[in-house]
Formats: C-alpha cells, structure tokens, sequence
C-alpha cells in the first residue's frame, strides 16, 4: 500500500488542506493523530466535521474507546483492519495526514527497527571507513552479504553501509520484505512561531465555543476517560475547570501553553526523526497556491510504501 504524506505540528491547518488535496485526487485520508483514535473526543482533538467525513472517507480515527489504553501497534493494525474491510477498498495511493512523529515512522517503517548498533564492530567499521574508504566497506558486505549491498540505494554512504553490515552481523543476510532502502521526502507545513502561535489561540477558542467543556463531561460520565485520554490537551484543563480547580479563563491559558509547546516538539521531532520537506505557509499564500507546491512536490518525490500496514 502507499501513500503521500502530508505532516506539520498541531493548529496548522493540515485537515483542511488534507481534506481539499484528497477531494482534488480522490484520495482517501489515513489520519496519523495519536488523539483522533479515541471515540466521542471530536472537538478537543479538532476532528473532521460530519459533513467532511461524507465528502471523503477517513480511516485511523475512531478506533477505540477513550477509556481504554491504546498503543502504536493498536493504531497500526486497528487502521490495517479499517482499510481491509472498507467498501469498496482504496484503489488509489490514500493521503496520510498528521503530526504524530511515531505513527507516521511506524506507517513507513513498521515497528522492528532491526537489530541495535553493535558498538564494537561499528568502531571497527568506522575506522576502515576513514582509513580505507567506502570500498573497503562494500567489498565486506559484498563477501557476507550481497543482497543487501544490491538493495542499497546509495552504495557509497558509509553510514548505509555500516547499518547493512550489523544486519548481516546479525544473521539478516536478506532485507526483511518491509525493509525500505530509502523514505522518498514527505511534504511538511511549517510556518512563523508568531503566526502560530495566534492560530492556536483561535482554534483553541473555536473548540471552547463548540463545547468543548460539555463534551469532556459526557465523556468524563461514561465511557470515562483513561489514562492516555485523561492527559490529552484540553480535557486535562476542562477536567480542572468542571471541578472548580481553576477558572475558566485559567483553563483556556492553560490549553494554548500546553499546545503551544505540543507544536515545537512535534517541529522538533519531525526534523530529527524523519526526511521532510519544509513548505513555509506565510499570510499572504492563498489555499490553491500551497495545494499547487503540495502537489509538485508529491509529483517530485512520488508516494511512500505503507511497511506498518503489510501482515496485519
């Protein structure tokens, strides 16, 4: 299965733009949001509206019940699951959207991450490399292990190397039929932390006004919330308002600082963890105009195999 990716921190507009791109192509939509797979925490968690859940067909939401634990391998055989029994079934590449950092490496990559760094024969390996060069790191592999050095995409980066020859180490001689030789760049949104930050404080306030407190007191009633869910952003606050531990404009403060950082680690993990193409969004851009450079970088770098959802 495939995809095009579409990620960003929280706030930044993805669903909407999401939502017109996968209209214009005919995609379905995979959402890659740790908070969007509970039940019953729509506004909190910015959902998509019911009238845009007609228009498209979204899949990785709604998942399970907010009082249950959930993990990164619920999500991904939950959305596995979602996508086999949809009728009719996706027949085209789906839009995968969202900045949950870890869904959308373990979309791309699966969750076995292959064997550790073997520290001694990495020192090994890196010394050869400085004394002798790439080639004396390939003609190694290509005695242990030819098969990978054949699948490598770039056979003269010692870091590849050096990866492929502690699976061979490990007695991986073939890569695993998930294994990818190289994550194709995925389109991210990022924009001015001032011109953030002030988007965060207007959907916080668009939440509160669509009834955000009295949504976290049904779901506060029954199912109730668990662990993970009782922390979500939002509901931690609404939670303190209901009961009086805090004034309501106390908790609305609160939910913006809490978001506010929520984007810069997302920002933070995004750059580090994943191969991501930046595309700046500034006030001045209209919707089409960052659809159009979505769509050519999509055409530049070309869809992404979905490893976490092959096997179930």
């Amino acid at each position: 299965m495939e995809a095009f990716f579409l990620c960003g921190p929280t706030a930044i507009g993805k669903t909407e733009l999401a939502h017109r791109l996968a209209l214009r192509n005919g995609f379905d939509i995979l959402s890659a949001d740790s908070m969007l797979v509970y039940r019953g925490m729509d506004i909190g968690t910015a959902k998509p509206t019911a009238r845009e859940r007609t228009e498209i067909r979204y899949f990785g939401m709604d998942l399970t019940e907010p009082d249950r634990p959930f993990s990164v391998a619920d999500y991904l055989a939950a959305s596995a699951a979602q996508l086999q029994a949809a009728q009719p079934p996706a027949s085209r590449p789906l839009l995968v959207a969202g900045g949950t950092g870890l869904y959308i490496k373990a979309l791309i990559h699966g969750l076995a991450q292959g064997p550790p760094p073997d520290s001694g024969h990495r020192r090994e390996w890196e010394t050869l490399a400085r004394e002798a060069g790439p080639g004396a790191l390939r003609e190694i592999l290509r005695r242990r292990a030819p098969a990978w050095l054949e699948a490598l995409p770039d056979p003269d980066n010692p870091r590849r190397l050096i990866r492929a020859l502690e699976w061979s180490a490990a007695g991986v001689n073939h890569p695993p039929r998930t294994w990818q030789p190289q994550t194709p760049r995925l389109a991210g949104l990022c924009m001015s932390s001032a011109v953030l930050n002030e988007r965060i404080a207007a959907r916080v306030d668009a939440m509160v006004r669509a009834g955000l407190w009295s949504e976290t007191a049904n779901l506060t009633a029954c199912p109730g919330l668990g662990k993970t869910a009782r922390q979500a952003i939002g509901y931690t606050e609404a939670q303190a308002f209901l009961a009086g531990e805090i004034s309501e404009a106390e908790a609305i403060q609160r939910i913006i600082g809490r978001t506010r950082r929520l984007a810069k680690r997302q920002m933070t993990w995004l750059r580090h963890q994943l191969p991501v193409e930046w595309i700046t969004l500034d006030a001045s851009g209209s919707i089409s105009d960052i659809m159009a450079t979505v769509g050519a970088h999509w055409e530049r770098h070309g869809s992404c195999r979905l490893s976490g959802l092959e096997g179930g």
